[in-house]
């Protein structure tokens, strides 16, 4: 069966505004079944945890659901769902806990292909504790992230090994699980940052060998929330910061302050929403599981999304005025391109007079853009499909970028 594009366009009331949306590497529109299930939760009353009443109680229903629904979406147990504001706090909370353990001698395996949320949190937290950090270069000219040189960076002191999932700027899928082998080996943690990867495939964190996964749900049709997932067991061990009074148990040790409630509400309403994506979701004579629905969907809307993405390459490198970064095998449906003789802030802007959404800059890819030999000239132009864009979108894209030559 063909995914249907027309009907999951239909269910995004901002996409009505007659732009095309190729921004949502930054962050994506929301369905109306996330309006709504967070304008129920308020509209039904909800109350901080722990009290005697109704409100209360709901309330820690719907954190019960999100913890679920997360847990299903990346094949993990909702016991070890941590929510917070977003990937970057959570992350700063991890690297303060797992430094606690680091000392001098030891060392931190970090990767210039990543996001700097999983790079300086780590970077500052081995800086207090003493501890050595060790770079996996990217090949420039295809955006690679070379395996092999993680047997040489990787050693008996290795206490941690960050990587990303999918590059925000380029998309190259690094292959995180034969990397955790190499850190698990001498028994590092692996720390993945599925923030770009979660909306565009299949998530397995058992898969990829992650004993940390991050995502945002604002990057795959949710609110402002984000979720790093763990084994019970491995977060168990661990004592963050907290107040006095606030829970002891895993995972509510490590979130601080009261949980967004009805924000939680959209984000289950938004892996329902990923669940539905797909051709099969209609179909009622199947008992299958969320988990189930979620690996199916995501299937198709990977596939989807790649074809999609190589019209949007094709046309972008036929044009002999567009430089395009980024060569890898396996990618996420993510472009960056410079035009030739123009600043990328300046083709954003035509772009967006033109009615195509797209960013511009090093989007937080900080050291990956300097290994690009881009930092000085403004980054690049950074257009990204999901699961709602369309033909379309890409036409008229390739068609705004064809008028700058």
């Amino acid at each position: 069966m063909t995914f249907d594009v027309s009907r999951v366009r239909a269910a995004y009331p901002a996409l009505r505004d007659g732009n095309s949306y190729l921004d949502g590497a930054g962050g994506t529109q929301v369905p109306d079944v996330v309006i709504e299930a967070i304008a129920d939760a308020y509209r039904g009353g909800i109350g901080n945890v722990g009290g005697a009443f109704a409100a209360s109680a709901r309330s820690g229903e719907i954190v019960a659901r999100c913890r679920n629904a997360v847990a299903d979406l990346l094949g993990g147990e909702p016991e070890g769902v941590i929510l917070g504001p977003s990937m970057t706090a959570l992350t700063y909370r991890i690297a303060a806990v797992l430094s606690r353990r680091w000392a001098p001698g030891d060392s931190v395996v970090l990767s210039r292909l990543d996001h700097d949320a999983d790079i300086r949190p780590w970077v500052q937290a081995a800086d207090r504790a003493h501890t050595a950090i060790r770079w996996a270069e990217v090949d420039p000219a295809t955006g690679e992230l070379d395996v092999a040189q993680y047997r040489h960076l990787v050693d008996s002191r290795t206490r941690l090994v960050a990587v990303t999932a999918a590059s925000n700027i380029l998309g190259t899928r690094p292959d995180v699980p034969a990397i955790a082998e190499v850190a698990h080996e001498v028994g590092a943690f692996v720390y993945v940052d599925g923030v770009h990867a979660t909306p565009h495939m299949p998530v397995s964190v058992t898969d990829l060998g992650a004993d940390f996964y991050a995502t945002s749900a604002y990057k795959w049709g949710g609110p402002h929330v984000a979720a790093v997932i763990a084994s019970p067991r491995v977060l168990e061990p661990l004592r963050p910061d907290k107040l006095a009074p606030s829970p002891d148990d895993v995972p509510e040790r490590f979130e601080r302050g009261t949980l967004p409630f009805a924000d939680l509400a959209g984000v289950a309403a938004a892996v329902d929403h990923l669940a539905g994506l797909g051709s099969s979701s209609s179909r009622t004579d199947t008992p299958d599981s969320r988990r189930s629905r979620l690996l199916s969907s995501m299937a198709e809307v990977e596939s989807y999304e790649l074809a999609l993405f190589g019209r949007m390459l094709d046309g972008l490198a036929a044009m002999g005025h567009v430089t395009l970064y980024g060569k890898a095998a396996h990618r996420a449906p993510t472009a960056y391109f410079n035009v030739t003789g123009k600043a990328p802030g300046a083709v954003a802007a035509a772009l967006g007079e033109r009615g195509v959404n797209v960013w511009s800059g090093d989007n937080y890819a900080y050291e990956l853009v300097r290994a690009l030999g881009l930092a000085g000239s403004g980054g690049a132009v950074r257009a990204g499909l999901v699961h709602y864009n369309d033909d379309s979108d890409v036409d008229r894209l390739l068609s705004a970028v064809a008028a700058l030559a």
